[in-house]
């Protein structure tokens, strides 16, 4: 840290460089003043849940002035679920009601009044767009059918059953007769059989394979599952039916044998890439046509994946679970339900050998009734007939219509329904108009439009859905034919070829993902540009059939989430979605819903959440939005209100609130003040592929493609992992037992080993990137040297490129940008005069920004211990550090210039981040600052100054617990959570520890004294002789103290704050340490001790000599 000698120095530096040239040292100097004095663009935000209807004016005043005072920017108010869903807390604000109402408007006052602006989400809850005002015809479409078979020949007033109806809605779209091609029903019964094939005195009979009364089979050891048919079956394809998700059930080895005792091979079955919403179809795996009277399918967990967002079920233990196995003899595609668009799946291309030419039908084959079905004037809607005449033979009558999807904002309260038509801009508007807009009729608005600012639009978590009204002409002006006489392709039955089956399908998927764009999010944009307000979105994917990076060119604000100590629940590839679109959009805000917690056990302190923070600061993000401060309507009652114990519980009664949000939300806004400068600086773009739904590319998979850049080290360790042996399994959160080998992205920190990479979609390839000076650009200001086309993997097992792609690729190598060939051995591009941006040891997080003002680097250690090491940066200017934590600026960092880098030594404490900035000098300010530079440079080169420990010579402690009162007196520290009175050792929240200490040094100009507070649990803030010395929440445990030190004996005062943990524990057993302690958060810590509590030292003081 920078000695006041440092300080002069700097002052003097500024002092001359301005009369200099007082316009240029101005601009030089904007970037200490982004540093130094943020804008309110820079603060964090936070969501603001409103739980049950359960909401109070005082509260409201309460949590308003609370956040005020942490230094948030705003909030997004968000109502939760409503007064029927809890009614103990005998809420009176239902969603719509006038009462409710009356709590916007007074919240946009209260707001208005604190100098907040707020956002609200497009519907209640925060998932997505519905209302009650939705009619089943207006929400949400899926297209459905039933099948009849008929003789040929004349019919006449024939009756179709009507296929599936939510509520009572179906629409037909066609009718189509299709030759049967087997006289065999698709369906037979068969004899099933379950038979456990584990072997050793390890096993547990009870989780055996077994079936229930109802059919269902599960497992927990290897088996297999017999189907015994009286008379051969031909089986083309298996319908796997479960009651929730299981990966296992599509694991299986299919085996076939004639006379049930030599069995041959038929396939090992393979699951499609599914998110963790994939309950809405089935799933059909197609196998080579095969017939026999006995077929078992085989399960064993050896060689189950580790889990990941686009494998969501794998991230559980390995038990199998079944409701049905349903063996079909007509074709279908492989994994059609995904491939039509109905769910969020991804699957390779149906093979030539399991559906051939004379498995498809024709467009010749194929006749077309609808005309004379939908004509039948004789008959109402719902029982239409039909009276037609039909070639000899037998015939499959297919009735194709749609119906709602039945999905909901399952979130919300007194505002649920049916989610909007996504693909309708009416309907899109009729949802805005009668929520969001409501706000500004429904409150004061003049008040309205001065405070709430923006729209957001959460988390997708209603699904998917393949039809509208428009969609068949949306998908002929876009695809340039008409997609009715091959519908039946929607109900997985083969057209024409396996191939050209499978193009159809994707271009059906293509046009969903464009109409998810085109309509919803511009619609959506349209209206929040009307009302003056920006538009926020969180991800799409791994839930609606999408570009997971394409609707961020509509929105103002892209957001991604990250989760705290919840691996199964985080979401790395929506981070990466929200950054990478972002960067090839030109968004320079990016937010990150931060911190959500799957379990919150109220042990969470600022310096548990840095680390994490940080790592997403590297990644990308410039705003902080915390997940989540629920309102708590009770003055009386703490912690209070939570959402079901979902957190982070970043809210005014967190014991830590006062003093500890206050110096982290300082610390993130000097971070994001630096961060939203400039441009970010990533060379590598990686190409997201043309199969859809696709998403950016998480790190780990382009191992296989880049192994040269990810090192031996990392190469082996991957294969490991991805071997996945044994299954292993850990506990984390409390009470959620997964797979230990998942891709945590901790375990991920600078991947590429000094390069940064964007994922990079088809649309920036084709309509904005330009090849220019060897590099690919884009109007937004990104910039990259190589264009990666990834090797196969899991979400583009057949990476095709199409032959626009395949010119524009070609287009830009000619023009100089490095497309290497694959897979690239090499350890860095330094071949093709790239070298890496930064060199760091494992575990340093770091992020290059550039703007004419001058190059920023952010660098963190992401380790729980001190590391000294030297940051090697692809730039050759002389470098500034500058600490978020503190604010202090030091220009004279150790460093030293070697080539085209600047190499510069850094010791950073555990979880320590650190500025180095390089600000931009003008070639005319040079000759002036001649002298001064000097200086500065002998100041640099001068040996460091020693830093000197004293003891601090403190003869015993008064510790006062604020929150009861209780007062000790100890000649030493000590923990609470070890003492014997009950109301300290369960006791939570601030401790004043007041002692007083000998100080024999005059003040010296030159020399700062730190104190050291060594072990704290969690934060403190210091006082000495009454004058504050600051907040210490994170390591290195200092504060510093040289403007409060007076020669002789000082007064020390030392605030220290722990966790909730202890006092919910003890207030559970009954062993409260004061009153009113409450919380609706049913989750506590695993272990069944108390957290350590309180200052344990040892106490230090260091002065610079």
């Amino acid at each position: 840290m920078k000695s006041r000698l440092k300080q002069q120095i700097f002052a003097f530096f500024l002092l001359a460089c301005t009369a200099i040239s007082p316009a240029n040292a101005l601009q030089t100097h904007s970037l200490r003043e982004l540093f130094q004095n943020p804008s309110d663009e820079a603060k964090p935000w936070t969501f603001w849940y409103w739980m049950f209807g359960a909401v109070s004016k005082e509260g409201i005043t309460a949590d308003l002035e609370a956040m005020k005072h942490a230094g948030l920017g705003g909030t997004y108010l968000m109502p939760i679920k409503g007064v029927k869903e809890g009614p103990q807390y005998k809420g009176k604000a239902q969603q719509l009601t006038p009462e409710w109402w009356e709590m916007v408007r007074f919240s946009m006052e209260e707001a208005d009044r604190l100098g907040l602006k707020l956002g609200m989400h497009i519907c209640d809850g925060f998932a997505l767009a519905g209302g009650p005002w939705m009619t089943p015809k207006e929400s949400m479409q899926k297209v459905v059918w039933s099948d009849t078979i008929v003789d040929g020949g004349k019919i006449k007033e024939l009756y179709l059953p009507q296929p599936e109806a939510y509520e009572g809605f179906y629409e037909d779209i066609s009718l189509f007769a299709l030759p049967v091609k087997e006289e065999v029903a698709d369906v037979m019964p068969a004899k099933i059989t379950c038979t456990n094939i584990a072997k050793g005195n390890h096993i547990d009979a009870k989780k055996t394979v077994n079936m229930d009364d109802a059919g269902v089979i599960r497992s927990s050891y290897p088996c297999y599952i017999q189907y015994e048919y009286e008379q051969p079956f031909t089986c083309r394809n298996i319908e796997i039916i479960l009651s929730g998700n299981n990966y296992q059930a599509h694991r299986l080895k299919v085996m076939a044998s004639d006379d049930g005792t030599n069995y041959r091979l038929v396939k090992q079955l393979v699951p499609a890439r599914q998110g963790w919403q994939n309950t809405d179809e089935n799933s059909t795996h197609t196998i080579p046509a095969t017939t026999a009277r006995y077929f078992r399918f085989y399960w064993t967990p050896e060689g189950s994946e580790s889990g990941s967002e686009d494998m969501d079920a794998a991230k559980w233990k390995p038990n199998l679970k079944i409701k049905e196995l349903r063996l079909h003899q007509e074709a279908r595609l492989d994994q059609w339900e995904g491939k039509a668009g109905l769910v969020w799946r991804v699957a390779s291309s149906t093979k030539e050998e399991e559906v051939g030419g004379k498995d498809c039908y024709t467009l010749s084959q194929i006749l077309n009734l609808t005309d004379q079905f939908k004509n039948n004037s004789k008959s109402y809607f719902k029982e239409r007939t039909l009276t037609a005449t039909l070639p000899k033979g037998k015939w499959k009558l297919l009735r194709m219509g749609h119906t709602a999807t039945g999905h909901t904002n399952a979130t919300a309260g007194g505002g649920k329904g049916l989610e909007c038509d996504k693909f309708s801009a009416k309907t899109v508007r009729k949802q805005f108009d009668n929520w969001f807009a409501q706000a500004f009729v429904k409150t004061n608005p003049e008040v309205a439009r001065r405070v709430l600012k923006y729209m957001h639009v959460d988390s997708w978590e209603c699904g998917s859905q393949n039809w509208s009204e428009t969609f068949a002409a949306e998908f002929k002006k876009r695809r340039g034919y008409d997609l009715m006489p091959y519908l039946p392709l929607l109900a997985g039955i083969p057209m024409e070829s396996a191939e050209r089956s499978e193009k159809i399908l994707h271009d059906v998927r293509t046009t969903i993902a464009e109409l998810v764009v085109d309509v919803f999010y511009q619609v959506l944009a349209d209206c929040a540009k009307e009302y003056d307000c920006q538009f926020s979105a969180e991800c799409v994917a791994p839930t609606m059939v999408s570009d997971g990076l394409l609707h961020y060119q509509k929105v103002d604000l892209p957001m991604g989430e990250f989760w705290l100590n919840s691996p199964t629940h985080d979401k790395p590839n929506d981070m990466l979605d929200a950054i990478s679109g972002a960067h090839i959009y030109g968004k320079n805000i990016i937010q990150a819903e931060g911190f959500t917690e799957v379990r919150g056990t109220w042990d969470e302190h600022p310096a548990m959440l840095k680390a994490l923070l940080d790592r997403n600061y590297a990644l990308g993000i410039n705003r902080l939005f915390f997940h989540v401060y629920v309102h708590n309507p009770w003055l009386d009652r703490k912690p209070g209100m939570t959402l079901d114990g979902i957190g982070l519980f970043f809210q005014r009664d967190q014991t830590w609130w006062n003093k500890g949000a206050k110096a982290f939300c300082d610390y993130i806004t000097r971070c994001q003040s630096l961060l939203q400068y400039g441009h970010p600086v990533i060379d590598i773009a990686v190409f997201t592929g043309e199969e859809i739904p696709r998403r950016s590319v998480l790190p780990e998979r382009l191992v296989p493609s880049l192994p040269g850049i990810y090192g031996a080290e990392r190469v082996e360790s991957e294969r490991i992992r991805l071997a996945n042996e044994g299954q292993p399994l850990r506990v984390r959160p409390v009470g959620v037992t997964h797979s230990a080998n998942m891709a945590d992205p901790e375990k991920w920190v600078n991947p590429l080993c000094g390069y940064a990479y964007d994922s990079f979609n088809k649309d920036a390839l084709l309509r904005l990137a330009k090849a220019e000076n060897g590099r690919m650009t884009l109007p937004g200001g990104a910039s990259y040297k190589v264009l990666v086309l990834p090797l196969p993997r899991p979400m583009n097992p057949e990476p095709v490129l199409s032959p626009e792609v395949q010119k524009k690729i070609n287009e830009s190598k000619e023009a100089g940008v490095l497309i290497p060939s694959l897979p690239y051995m090499e350890d860095d591009f330094s071949a093709y005069g790239l070298e890496r941006d930064m060199i760091v040891p494992k575990d340093i997080a770091w992020t290059h920004r550039r703007g004419e003002l001058g190059d920023i680097y952010f660098i963190a250690n992401q380790q729980e211990e001190t590391r000294t090491f030297t940051a090697s940066m692809r730039i050759d200017r002389k470098p500034e550090c500058w600490n978020p934590v503190t604010g202090e600026m030091n220009i004279h960092p150790v460093y030293q210039i070697k080539g085209n880098r600047t190499e510069v030594t850094l010791t950073l404490a555990p979880n320590e981040s650190v500025f180095i900035v390089y600000p931009i000098e003008k070639a005319n300010e040079s000759k002036g600052k001649e002298d001064i530079l000097q200086k500065v440079q002998k100041s640099k080169n001068s040996p460091a100054k020693e830093l000197l420990d004293i003891s601090l010579d403190a003869e015993e402690y008064t510790v006062t617990f604020v929150a009861n009162g209780q007062t000790v007196t100890r000649k030493a520290l000590f923990d609470w959570s070890k003492e014997d009175n009950e109301r300290i050792r369960y006791y939570s929240g601030t401790a004043i520890y007041k002692t007083t200490f000998p100080w024999k040094y005059k003040e010296q100009k030159d020399r700062q004294v730190y104190l050291h507070l060594g072990t704290v649990y969690n934060l403190a803030t210091v006082r000495v002789n009454g004058i504050d010395c600051g907040t210490v929440w994170t390591a290195p445990y200092r504060a510093d103290i040289t403007a409060a030190l007076k020669k002789g004996t000082n007064e020390l005062e030392i605030e220290v704050t722990n966790t909730w943990a202890n006092a919910l524990k003890g207030t559970d057993e009954g062993k409260a340490p004061f009153e009113g302690i409450w919380t609706n958060a049913k989750y506590r810590k695993q272990e069944n001790t108390l957290l350590p509590g309180g200052l344990l030292g040892p106490l230090y003081l260091e002065q610079s000599n």
